[in-house]
């Protein structure tokens, strides 16, 4: 019977001759989810052997992994910003630059009585969660095209305790965009701005597994920019701002579109590998 530091060994090898990086990692982190342990007591565990069943299992986890699917679908969790979300192949995986994001928000608004914030293209609800759970008196909209999406996102509001403060929509945001008007505080999305001719070159991981819709606008990348920022101006209060997640090397033509669009107090913050990441405008 393989114990669990030999079935982590061969499960090891295996991954790196497929190509996947940190194959240790991720053969570790399988396997503690099998186990249902975390990952550093796997190593007060080295000797324990691994029954009939769990050895199957550990077998198909590492074959889809084999395969590039991502970690955190095997798994349907991953950690962000503290909380726990769960993922599967209907929504993006959450990236931990997106922190970014939601913490120049939480900066921005955290003294401030009250706010109504509309979070375009919601995914997983990782932003509208985070903002209704680090903003006692935040009232958030998300809407996202993708039904399935949302009822992730549902799910991970109740997960996280703030289904009360969240009204989440199946909605395509130009439909949504002609019913509101002067309503929000802020605005916030991380839309698809990969452009069609970079997502060929996508890791696999990405290009095979997480939803096409949710990476690339089919064009130039920059579209969901373009029309946000014209549609916002309808949707936000005055003195509302807008906040976007942004590709690299994005952050001129995003400001740029702001700018056209009459936003000003364009402010633009660093990622961890000082990579302009966060761009935000406000409306006067």
């Amino acid at each position: 019977m393989l114990t669990v530091l030999e079935s982590i060994n061969l499960s090891t090898d295996y991954l790196k001759n497929k190509g996947i990086e940190s194959p240790r990692i991720n053969a570790e982190l399988l396997l503690a989810k099998i186990l249902n342990c975390k990952r550093l007591e796997l190593y007060l565990s080295f000797d324990r052997p691994l029954v009939e069943k769990e050895i199957i299992q550990y077998r198909e986890f590492i074959k889809r992994r084999s395969n590039f699917e991502p970690l955190q679908y095997i798994v349907g969790s991953v950690e962000f910003y503290g909380l726990e979300f769960e993922v599967n192949r209907s929504v993006l995986i959450p990236r931990q630059e997106t922190e970014i994001l939601v913490e120049s928000i939480i900066k921005k608004y955290e003294n401030q009585n009250e706010i109504k914030v509309l979070d375009i293209g919601t995914g997983s609800g990782i932003i509208a969660i985070c903002l209704a759970k680090y903003l006692p008196n935040a009232e958030v909209v998300a809407i996202d095209s993708s039904r399935d999406a949302i009822n992730v996102a549902k799910e991970n509001a109740e997960l996280n305790q703030v289904k009360e403060k969240i009204s989440f929509m199946d909605s395509d945001f130009n439909k949504f965009a002609s019913s509101s008007e002067n309503e929000f505080d802020l605005i916030v999305s991380n839309p698809p701005y990969i452009s069609s001719s970079e997502f060929l070159n996508l890791q696999p991981e990405l290009r095979l597994y997480e939803p096409r819709q949710a990476l690339t606008d089919e064009s130039n990348g920059l579209s969901f920019y373009e029309l946000i920022s014209k549609k916002g101006k309808t949707l936000l209060k005055k003195n509302g701002k807008i906040f976007f997640e942004i590709g690299q090397n994005q952050a001129s033509a995003v400001k740029k579109i702001l700018i056209n669009e009459n936003y000003n107090n364009i402010q633009i913050q660093k990622d961890y590998l000082n990579i302009e990441r966060v761009i935000c405008g406000e409306l006067n």
